[in-house]
């Protein structure tokens, strides 16, 4: 039907909205992660601010709402591959400009990666080991983030050689997460960037 990229796309960005981070830090703790730490309602702040428990479930939570509305597009569309590349980035900037919290959300990493990981899994698995590789060397889960998206558009083109309207998504998106970590790059220069900590405390 003509409507249905139309609400594949509207149900990817609003699927990318539910903002699992702000929600779960809410139940469990009565307080708005975005009070707290980076302000971000991604999983590297609610873990940091509150635990590893809830870091882990928004991060599962955030990866698998992008991998859902990369899927529901394609079940819509009949896989069409330019309306499940169009979903990727819509849940993506679902997840980074949320209505339900007046469009300031986190920096879409765990929704790029579920939405991805439905589009381009082998190329994705293939920047996952530069990002471990970088974070177990440095501690720095923005440096592994930023590197490991700066290099994905490269490694979809060498995987895949895709059709355009995966490259472009895979230019978009990479290049969107970088620019969401300017803050960041700042700080690495600087060298006050947060280290990771398992226990869920920056040190």
């Amino acid at each position: 039907m003509p409507w249905t990229p139309a609400l594949a796309l509207s149900l990817a960005y609003l699927i990318g909205a539910i903002p699992f981070g702000y929600l779960l830090v809410r139940l469990m703790t009565g307080t708005d992660v975005r009070a707290a730490g980076s302000g971000n309602i991604g999983a590297t702040n609610v873990l940091r601010t509150t635990g590893r428990k809830a870091g882990v479930l928004t991060l599962a939570l955030d990866i698998a709402k992008g991998y859902a509305a990369v899927w529901l597009a394609s079940w819509l569309t009949g896989g069409s591959i330019l309306w499940m590349s169009a979903a990727a980035l819509a849940v993506m900037a679902g997840h980074a400009f949320p209505v339900f919290l007046g469009f300031r959300g986190g920096k879409a990493v765990a929704s790029f990666l579920g939405a991805f990981l439905c589009l381009t899994p082998v190329p994705l698995f293939a920047v996952l080991v530069v990002f471990v590789g970088v974070v177990a060397i440095t501690h720095f889960i923005s440096l592994g983030s930023i590197l490991a998206a700066g290099t994905f558009p490269l490694a979809v083109w060498l995987i895949l050689h895709p059709q355009w309207p995966v490259m472009m998504a895979a230019l978009v998106a990479g290049s969107f997460i970088v620019y969401r970590h300017k803050d960041n790059i700042e700080r690495l220069r600087e060298g006050n960037e947060n280290v990771l900590s398992l226990r869920g405390r920056a040190h």
